[in-house]
């Protein structure tokens, strides 16, 4: 067995173009040095990946059964057949993430699942290249369809906006809707109910996750779905001085734009393809 797991990282190390480790200094100094990252996935036989499993249709978790489902699940099933291992989810949550991605003793390879490349995440950890465009966006009632057209409708003080906590949902809010009135829900999968049982005027979501549920809620919509507030992409997050693993999963993701199968991903799920 243990022969046959070697041969199999020789494999990975082949196809990743990431031969000889020991000559490869790390890219940020790390003591964790780029050889090992991959060996010890491979020889543990299963992929660790954090995820918060609220953010339709990108990553859920299904209360009932448990299982995960979504554009970032398959993503990093993608990732694991790569390495011939399987995924093992560790939950997370958004105001956690940092933390969770840095904690001692290490236990998770990387996360995914809606996370957006930010300047002040790449400071203290890795970002893969960007597997899905973004920009924040609302939902709000199908009745209110009229009523939201620009930032300034909706930086009322009459107008109730929600957000999940810790991300940068809330962050936009405070920042860019200081006259609002801003209501802060724990659970992320739940405030488009609350938005359109009247429990909320708006939510603060991403065109991501906006079309999934106007798709899905007749009386939800999202008037500025095409007119996003800001412009990014979403990626993998991972600790510093895990190389090979970054390089492997940028291979997944440029095989993936050009095979076609991120374009299948994105239709799949009813998302926009930001990558001509």
């Amino acid at each position: 067995m243990k022969k046959t797991k070697l041969g199999m990282l020789a494999t990975i190390l082949a196809v990743c173009g990431v031969l000889v480790f020991a000559a490869c200094s790390s890219k940020h100094d790390s003591p964790a040095t780029a050889q090992g990252t991959l060996e010890k996935i491979v020889q543990r036989g299963h992929l660790a990946v954090g995820t918060t499993g609220d953010y339709r249709p990108l990553s859920y978790r299904e209360p009932e059964t448990g299982k995960y489902w979504g554009f970032g699940i398959e993503l990093a099933e993608r990732i694991a057949a790569r390495l011939g291992v399987a995924v093992e989810f560790v939950p997370t949550s958004w105001p956690t993430l940092t933390a969770d991605v840095l904690k001692e003793p290490q236990h998770m390879d990387l996360a995914i699942g809606g996370i957006t490349i930010t300047d002040t995440r790449r400071e203290v950890m890795d970002m893969s290249d960007g597997y899905l465009v973004n920009g924040k966006t609302i939902l709000c009632r199908a009745g209110d369809l009229a009523r939201f057209r620009s930032l300034a409708d909706i930086d009322r003080p009459e107008v109730r906006v929600m957000v999940n906590p810790g991300g940068l949902n809330e962050k936009f809010a405070r920042e860019r809707l200081p006259h609002a009135t801003l209501l802060v829900y724990n659970r992320n999968e739940e405030i488009p109910a609350q938005v359109a049982q009247g429990a909320a005027d708006v939510m603060i979501t991403e065109i991501t996750e906006a079309p999934y549920y106007v798709q899905n809620d007749a009386r939800l919509a999202a008037p500025l779905l095409s007119e996003p507030f800001t412009h990014g992409e979403i990626g993998v997050l991972m600790r510093r001085g895990q190389d090979d693993l970054l390089d492997l999963v940028n291979s997944v993701i440029r095989e993936m734009k050009a095979d076609g199968s991120l374009r299948r991903l994105h239709k799949k799920y009813g998302l926009v393809y930001g990558y001509e």
